[in-house]
């Protein structure tokens, strides 16, 4: 047998690449890097199929954030078409760098749902994410309803409890808030999806990242 390494691709899942490695960081007690978090993201799409809903990959909403000027923005809005969604889901970085590929050191994520026209911020690490998220939000606003939306954040949100989890608390809520629109009889508009991301994030996250890896070995076997 040929040596492997961890460049080696695993599986293409929609446009995402995985490599080798990303197997061993959902292995262990690692932070989850850009490909992990757009694969479930991705998947989550794929799950919750539908026209209405968006899950912006991070190198997307990464680029929203930091775009240079508003002419390059608003061409680069136009294929995302976010004024005729109800549901957008973004990853949130908290790199600043725009000359470094997936930097930073934390994971958070910022929700829009237009029937209350409103984003709320769920941050896993009291709120550290704050300024990225309120910058992304300021980005994308005048795009979406019209540009008059609210922004809020979530105090209630879970709480990780280490300091590498912040990326498995961003995709344990994203899970949690697509399944919470996909069913029709639980929405609320006052309280939105809060109350199911209090009770139902505390145990996702203790199983999602061998969740998530046995999803990928299950697609590899699939794919041969």
């Amino acid at each position: 047998m040929g040596n492997t390494s961890g460049d080696d691709k695993i599986l293409s899942f929609e446009d995402v690449v995985l490599r080798r490695s990303d197997l061993d960081i959902l292995s262990g007690s690692n932070f989850l890097n850009d490909r992990v978090i757009e694969f479930y993201l991705s998947y989550l799409s794929s799950v919750h199929s539908s026209p209405t809903i968006s899950l912006i990959p991070p190198s997307i909403a990464f680029w929203i954030c930091n775009c240079p000027d508003t002419e390059s923005l608003k061409d680069f809005m136009k294929p995302l078409k976010c004024h005729d969604k109800d549901l957008l889901i973004f990853p949130v970085n908290d790199n600043l760098n725009v000359e470094v590929a997936e930097g930073g050191l934390h994971w958070s994520l910022l929700v829009y749902y237009k029937d209350a026209n409103t984003f709320v911020h769920h941050d896993s690490f009291m709120g550290v994410n704050r300024f990225n998220a309120k910058h992304l939000f300021e980005a994308v606003s005048p795009f979406v309803a019209n540009g008059d939306a609210t922004y809020r954040e979530c105090n209630d949100t879970p709480q990780q409890k280490n300091g590498y989890d912040c990326g498995v608390y961003l995709l344990a809520v994203a899970r949690v808030i697509c399944e919470w629109f996909s069913c029709e009889g639980m929405k609320n508009r006052d309280e939105l999806w809060f109350t199911e991301v209090k009770k139902t994030v505390p145990d996702l996250v203790n199983h999602l990242r061998a969740e998530i890896l046995e999803l990928i070995k299950t697609l590899m076997s699939q794919s041969v």
